[in-house]
């Protein structure tokens, strides 16, 4: 285990076992299965930063199993296990992982990021600002920024390896490489799944603006829900409280962080700076924030 200066965890390592890291997660294949170990790594920007927020990882692992648990009748999830007692050898040991990883379903992967948009915002806006569409699809004048859009959107992109930039691309375009009916499915599942998680966070006075799914392709080739789910890391969430059209309202997600790097005129590539303890701590405020009120009372939450 390799942490930061902070505490944060930043790798993990295994002894006689080869993993594949991501952003954030270090995967291990165990054949059919595969047990994913979220660390306190930040990403932003697509660029991966020297400094860790200390217990980030278990936040995003119990908020994923969360919405796992409570969408599941939606689509079909390939979490099998966050008890590290359920994993093999030698992960049943390590109670470093307790928290922070989950034993899953291998599958194959889909590669495309399936955005959904209920807001207007970010490089949303921006790009409506400039044309009157959002990820080349127009949509009516008069919108302002953090608008609530008349109709969810889809916006898929591209999935970019690690240090590479995600690019937006169109539901005919996703159809051309992976067939007609898989694009639609993953777009239609996409906005279920949103339009559900959106109505139990505003009843908890959270707005979800926007998310990221990732889906893979079982056995049978059925569509199911990998990755993370609902996250601070993969979605966009304003406290219902301070919302106001016509600005950047107040995020509950790494947004805060975005926005720091930009303060700074970070170039949104390598190195990354420093990043100063207020800017983790608060951070870590937004993320624990952010599992209490959703996950509040519910049956299905996990204890972190």
């Amino acid at each position: 285990m390799k942490f930061d200066k902070r505490g944060a965890l930043m790798q993990v390592e295994v002894p006689g076992m080869e993993k594949i890291q991501g952003k954030v997660r270090d995967i291990y294949d165990l054949g059919d299965r595969m047990l994913i170990v979220v660390t306190d790594r930040l990403s932003a920007f697509d660029v991966i930063m020297d400094d860790g927020v200390p217990g980030k990882g278990k936040v995003l692992n119990s908020i994923s199993a969360f919405w796992f648990r409570k969408l599941g009748s939606i689509c079909p999830n390939h979490m099998i296990s966050v008890d590290i007692e359920d994993y093999p050898a030698p992960f049943n040991k390590m109670e470093e992982l307790r928290g922070r990883s989950m034993l899953v379903k291998k599958l194959k992967v889909v590669p495309y990021e399936c955005i959904v948009r209920g807001y207007l915002t970010g490089s949303g806006w921006a790009e409506y600002k400039k044309q009157g569409t959002v990820n080349g699809q127009p949509i009516r004048e008069g919108y302002q920024n953090a608008s609530k859009l008349d109709e969810v959107l889809f916006t898929p992109t591209t999935k970019a390896e690690i240090g590479d930039h995600d690019m937006a691309i169109s539901v005919a375009e996703m159809a051309k490489d992976i067939g007609e009916p898989l694009a639609n499915a993953l777009r239609d599942l996409s906005i279920r799944l949103y339009s559900e998680a959106a109505r139990h966070a505003e009843a908890r006075g959270i707005i979800l603006a926007d998310t990221k799914f990732e889906f893979g392709l079982d056995e049978n080739g059925k569509v199911v829900l990998a990755d993370e789910a609902l996250t601070p890391d993969s979605s966009r969430f304003w406290a219902k409280a301070t919302y106001a059209v016509g600005s950047n309202p107040p995020s509950m997600d790494k947004q805060f962080v975005r926005d720091w790097l930009d303060s700074i005129h970070f170039n949104h590539q390598p190195p990354a700076p420093a990043i100063p303890d207020e800017v983790i701590e608060k951070t870590s405020a937004i993320y624990a924030e952010c599992y209490t009120r959703l996950t509040e009372g519910e049956s299905c939450a996990p204890v972190i």
